[in-house]
């Protein structure tokens, strides 16, 4: 929880203060007197008496009791302040500039949890250091220019980066986006992205709080806290899009398993933002615009009418609008004939609503009531509108302003001309709108919008009868790939149905087996992880002459250790995996099985744990979802029954967290059953 007084300050200190404002400490004092800080502001700097019109003391312990300071001197000087602030001058709450911390060397470091330390013990706050600072409602805490327009129903913004924050402030002005509080945590000694989330959330007031929050994370330190207070800030309506960056699996290790290739720590951020809610963003401008579409009514269905005077880019938006699941619907009836015969020769009303460039501010309050009150299809409205540069369309714009203050269904401005109207959209943006330059990014942006989940909870976490047996299974064994028997146990006490099988380390036991089960039957080696690649799985065995000539063969395989007997059974192959990944937990994928998993990569994956819903979400996202349901007089499988099995798996590793990877490659699925046929498990422990 952030410090109250670090939010709302009574009185402030500039350590560092000077009359260039081209200095972190110049800058960041003329900022809270333009912008009018209401408390008491005062300055430390040794060499001077006055800055910029107010006194400065030469020494940090001659300044009265303060509540925030913000430090913008040498790091090596910093220690030694914030001790006589915290014992001296009952300061709560920290911002440091300065650099030269656990960014640069492991003295820095030192030096930074130093000054943790010293903050901890009197229960305060520090943003930094190495950061730009705050800004909020209260005051203007940053070095940093441009300040944005400050909105208490504007985004609030949490920045891992502070270039970052000022880039996307920049973009974002530029649009009319607005902004509520803007937090950057620089190193996040003490202080990250999740703290400052969980500090929203902790505080968030339904009538006055922001109901939007960006985000831009170079690293998530606590996934755990993050999920829970994303998840708790959107129940509560409010609106979430970030940004993570470091999103590449370069340098990533070869992982030995299907699951431990497929899964990565990205893979595992795209989960978390999934169950959360949050809309995963990739740019600076794809987050403004998500963000923008966010201030914008919600959209009650995907029927969009697009009203434009320019075709190309109503035709670019049409095709991007689609590509993500939106529909552009024709237009086609009486009303939609009464309102050709009010436009110019040469328009069209089948949607896109084309008014051709000659199309006036009238024609446009026309189309836009036709739309509201007469096209019942439709539920939200693009308008689309630039200008050659022959005439001014301040009159457009402020017929615009009206409609969307006024009508029920949402209306998205996309107003391309930058530099013809430039004075017309700043005008538009001055009265409270925003802009959207780009049709595509904007068409994008709004497919992920209106696809986004919503949080997933899970009420009641079911657990495996059979967890005390689990347990002593795993403290009886050691780091690494269990053996078949081990597997075979563990998955049975997880009431994960099975193939019959059995290992053999005699060609007599084998026969023995095969004739338990009878024929065909598969054999598979046990040693090398990867059977299919050294040769080490010989299918529909039909004989005894063919399993013994089967079993020498297999036996001669480099590191096989003895032999998998399974009969031979016939279905769809599936593929359920788990991996757990660092400070994430343990992610839970599904997919097509066998050779599939390789060549198609087409998976799934949800951080656990799995509640049954949301595993049969999970099945019917995979792009082969239609073999999954039967495809061309092929039956499909029981996919009630692979969501039950995802959900048992996912509740193993809860009961057993040493699991680092575990396959099930492949299952083998009917309309009937599924049964596990291959099974790895490889076990970690601290």
């Amino acid at each position: 929880m952030l410090h109250q007084k670090l939010i709302n300050p009574k009185s402030i200190v500039v350590v560092g203060a000077s009359n260039n404002v081209q200095t972190p400490g110049g800058r960041v004092l003329k900022n809270l007197l333009d912008h009018n800080f209401k408390g008491e502001i005062y300055a430390v700097n040794p060499k001077e008496t006055e800055v910029q019109d107010i006194k400065c003391f030469q020494n940090i312990k001659n300044i009265p009791s303060v509540d925030v300071a913000i430090i913008a001197i040498a790091a090596k000087f910093t220690l030694e302040t914030i001790k006589i602030l915290v014992k001296e001058k009952n300061t709560k709450g920290f911002i440091i500039f300065s650099a030269g911390f656990s960014e640069k060397d492991n003295e820095g470091k030192k030096l930074e949890q130093a000054i943790v330390d010293e903050i901890n013990a009197v229960g305060g706050t520090l943003l930094g250091p190495n950061n730009i600072g705050l800004i909020n409602q209260n005051y203007t805490g940053v070095f940093t220019t441009p300040i944005p327009k400050l909105d208490s129903k504007g985004v609030d913004f949490i920045s891992g980066s502070g270039a970052t924050a000022v880039f996307i402030i920049e973009a974002a002005m530029a649009t009319g986006l607005t902004f509520s509080s803007v937090y950057s945590v620089g190193n996040s000694a003490q202080i990250g992205v999740e703290e400052v989330l969980e500090h929203l959330d902790e505080t968030f007031d339904k009538t006055t709080s922001s109901k939007v929050k960006l985000l831009y994370i170079e690293s998530i330190n606590n996934p755990k806290k993050l999920l829970k207070h994303a998840t708790s800030l959107i129940q509560k309506g409010c609106k979430i899009a970030a940004i993570k960056a470091g999103s590449s699996t370069a340098g990533s290790r070869a992982a030995s398993s299907h699951t431990g290739a497929l899964a990565n720590s990205d893979i595992a951020v795209d989960a978390l933002f999934k169950k959360a809610g949050i809309v995963r963003c990739y740019g600076r401008n794809e987050l403004i615009t998500v963000a923008s579409i966010f201030m914008h009514a919600e959209l009650n269905g995907k029927n969009i009418a697009i009203i434009t005077h320019a075709g190309g880019p109503a035709v670019m938006l049409t095709d991007a609008l689609s590509k993500n699941g939106l529909n552009v619907p024709e237009i086609k009836s009486k009303k939609s004939k009464a309102l050709l015969e009010k436009l110019y020769l040469g328009s069209s009303v089948s949607n896109p609503i084309d008014f051709l460039a000659t199309g006036n501010a009238e024609q446009l309050e026309t189309i836009i009531d036709y739309c509201e009150h007469k096209f019942d299809e439709i539920d939200a409205m693009v308008v689309i509108f630039g200008s050659p540069g022959l005439f001014e369309v301040y009159d457009v714009y402020e017929v615009l302003h009206k409609k969307i203050q006024t009508c029920k269904k949402p209306i998205f401005p996309i107003l391309p001309s930058v530099v013809n109207v430039k004075n017309e959209i700043d005008y538009f943006i001055s009265k409270g709108n925003i802009n959207f330059p780009d049709e595509v990014l904007f068409g994008n942006a709004l497919g992920k919008v209106v696809h986004i989940a919503k949080p997933i909870t899970i009420k009641e976490k079911t657990t495996p009868i059979n967890s005390e047996k689990i347990r002593t299974i795993i403290e009886n064994s050691k780091n690494g790939y269990l053996q078949p028997q081990q597997v075979k146990q563990l998955l049975l006490y997880a009431e994960i149905p099975m193939v019959d099988e059995a290992v053999c380390t005699t060609k007599e036991t084998c026969l023995k087996a095969a004739k338990k089960m009878g024929f065909p039957v598969v054999l598979k080696v046990v040693g090398p992880v990867h059977k299919s690649d050294v040769g080490g799985i010989i299918l529909n065995i039909t004989s005894e002459e063919k399993l013994a000539a089967s079993f020498d063969v297999i036996m001669k395989i480099k590191g096989a250790t003895s032999v998998l007997i399974q009969p031979m059974k016939k279905g769809i192959e599936l593929f359920i995996g788990a991996k757990k990944e660092d400070k994430f937990g343990h992610l839970v994928l599904c997919g097509l099985g066998g050779i599939y998993i390789e060549v198609l990569k087409d998976t799934q994956a949800a951080l656990t744990p799995v509640s049954k819903n949301e595993a049969l979400e999970m099945i019917r996202n995979l792009k082969s979802y239609k073999i999954i349901q039967g495809i061309r007089n092929q039956k499909g499988i029981n996919e009630h029954q692979f969501a039950e099995i995802i959900e048992k798996i996912s509740n193993l590793v809860d009961v057993a967290p040493e699991i680092a990877e575990l396959d099930l490659n492949p299952l083998l699925g009917t309309s009937e059953e599924i049964f596990a046929v291959d099974a790895r498990i490889r076990i970690e422990k601290n």
